[in-house]
């Protein structure tokens, strides 16, 4: 409690600021909630904000977008995160979160200059030539501008943005502490894991911090697809390239949202977006790792219809386990296989209470309504989310690591779609779920399971001998504790115990109205209104405790 005090004094600063942009966007109960209150009181007076009737007028997901967006790139991420997360909310709010754009206008490169003089140790004009002080792009986290190195060669340098580091870990500082709160405060949230995925997050956005990082994931997509020649990566001149910057090739091609200027320069559009979908279900399902924001900015349209992927900060990294997980349900989607689609979900689910035939009936009616539609109007995203809202509906919520791959998948399919009206990444996903699936089944992977198996059973044999000895010395030393944890016991000892209270009360009760009887018979001693005294507090005090027991028992009815 008192590192987690310390640690929000620390970013005093920017938690005012974040309590007035909340407090002007009609959220100050929310810093109320938060422990805040001295700060909603306050915050408008230090940011001099003005609450607008036509604010408080406008739907709470809009009036939640409008607030990330000023909130700064930290929270504008998030919100990017979160139009993933349809099993956690409707519609109306994953679109609002859709709408959340990382561009920010470009910093003037006088500000830039200490920070490239830092990377570099000398002055950037010493070391590339025809250094272009306009930004060509300008994003949250970092800026990119073009110049040459000493042999002519262009590069691209893309630089961190001045103070962005401090600002983003106050920010998750604070979001990590806010994930506790809403954890300890709001039990129903706790099946969201809100902790572990603002965990996730922060893991993810401290990398994309990394410049270095990112060159290194580009180094890494290259070595996957170094076979593939319709798939590029800009190469990364290491000798420049720091935590701060990165230098690169420049690639000369056509961006990939300018369709116009693809289809003019005779690109085969449908040969370009089956490429790009065999290409990122390669990183899914193959490799395990993957480009997790593969929209038409990051993608360049290069001659012979191949293609060149950039911005390779944002990735994600799945598991030999987790790739069988995604293979499966993609064959049981694809299958109407509404059995192996429920096993799934219930064990992404965990300890999670679920009623299995309502599960399964929604399962059954949401492949129904599919099953008669011909492939090419089935578009994968809307199955996706129809099936993210049956988990929402049945109390079950997608695994925190999975959120970044179906956003990548979503964001595919509509790539896709852009190239080529009649995509269907369901062609595209079969080969490869099938490939996995046998994959899985040949004699090298299951003599490798069968033996990490065995290797377990090993240990367990091994260790046996040794904790049984253990277990029998903690049993004659009295040492052996057993816990038992039986469903609603906790609630009928206190059920039991708030009756034994009451019962009590109402003995003591009974006892002071007959002794007070009696002393209201004897002769002698103090009065008090006529009365013996003695008496009159004995019945005074058993009417008191009568109002009392009436007002449990009535409590205990309204509960």
């Amino acid at each position: 409690m008192i590192r987690e005090t310390i640690s929000v004094m620390r970013d005093f600063g920017r938690l005012r600021e974040i309590a007035g942009i909340l407090i002007h966007y009609g959220w100050g109960d929310i810093v109320k909630r938060m422990g805040l209150g001295n700060l909603s009181e306050r915050a408008e007076t230090w940011l001099n904000r003005k609450q607008a009737d036509e604010i408080l007028h406008l739907p709470a997901e809009v009036r939640v977008r409008l607030a990330m967006e000023e909130l700064g790139p930290t929270f504008v991420k998030l919100g990017q995160v979160l139009a993933t997360r349809a099993d956690i909310f409707p519609s109306p709010w994953i679109d609002e979160f859709s709408k959340l754009q990382d561009e920010v206008p470009p910093e003037p490169f006088d500000v830039l200059l200490p920070e490239l003089e830092k990377a570099l140790g000398r002055t950037p004009f010493t070391v590339f030539k025809d250094l272009q002080v306009e930004a060509i792009a300008g994003a949250s986290i970092a800026q990119v501008h073009l110049a040459k190195l000493q042999d002519d060669t262009k590069v691209v340098l893309k630089v961190r943005r001045p103070n962005i580091e401090l600002r983003i870990d106050a920010d998750l500082r604070l979001l990590a502490h806010l994930g506790r709160l809403l954890e300890s405060e709001l039990p129903e949230s706790r099946r969201f894991q809100p902790g572990r995925v603002i965990e996730q997050f922060a893991k993810s956005l401290r990398r994309e911090l990394d410049l270095a990082m990112e060159a290194r994931n580009t180094e890494r997509f290259a070595h996957n697809f170094a076979e593939d020649p319709n798939i590029v990566f800009a190469k990364v001149y290491w000798e420049y390239t720091s935590a701060s910057l990165m230098v690169m090739e420049y690639i000369d091609g056509i961006p990939g949202n300018d369709l116009e200027a693809a289809r003019s320069a005779g690109f085969d559009l449908k040969l370009l977006s089956a490429r790009g979908a065999d290409a990122v279900l390669k990183m899914v399902l193959i490799d395990g790792f993957f480009h997790a924001d593969p929209h038409p900015g990051n993608i360049f349209y290069l001659p012979g219809n191949r293609l060149a992927i950039i911005d390779c900060g944002m990735v994600g990294r799945i598991s030999m386990e987790r790739r069988d997980q995604i293979a499966d349900t993609l064959a049981a989607l694809v299958a109407k296989d509404i059995e192996t689609l429920r096993d799934i979900l219930v064990n992404w689910a965990g300890d999670v209470p679920i009623d299995d035939a309502k599960l399964t009936s929604d399962l059954d009616e949401l492949i129904f309504n599919y099953d008669s539609a011909p492939l090419k109007q089935i578009r994968f995203g809307v199955l996706l989310n129809d099936l993210i809202t049956v988990m929402r509906e049945n109390h079950l919520a997608v695994p925190p690591d999975l959120t970044m791959l179906f956003k990548a998948l979503m964001t595919l399919e509509g790539l896709g779609r852009q190239l080529d009206p009649d995509f269907q990444i369901v062609r595209h996903l079969t080969p490869f779920v099938k490939q996995v699936i046998i994959d899985r089944y040949k004699p090298g992977a299951m003599l490798k399971r069968g033996k990490r198996n065995l290797m377990n059973v090993v240990d367990v044999a091994t260790a046996l001998p040794r904790d049984v000895s253990k277990l029998l010395r903690e049993i004659r030393r009295g040492r052996v504790k057993i816990d038992l944890d039986l469903k609603r016991l906790d609630h009928f000892g206190h059920q039991l115990d708030h009756s034994t209270n009451r019962l009590t009360l109402a003995l003591v009760m009974s006892a002071l109205i007959i002794g007070s009887s009696i002393v209201m018979t004897v002769r002698g001693g103090p009065t008090l209104f006529g009365l013996p005294a003695f008496g009159f507090l004995g019945f005074f005090l058993a009417s008191l405790f009568g109002v009392v027991l009436m007002i449990s028992i009535w409590r205990s009815g309204r509960d």
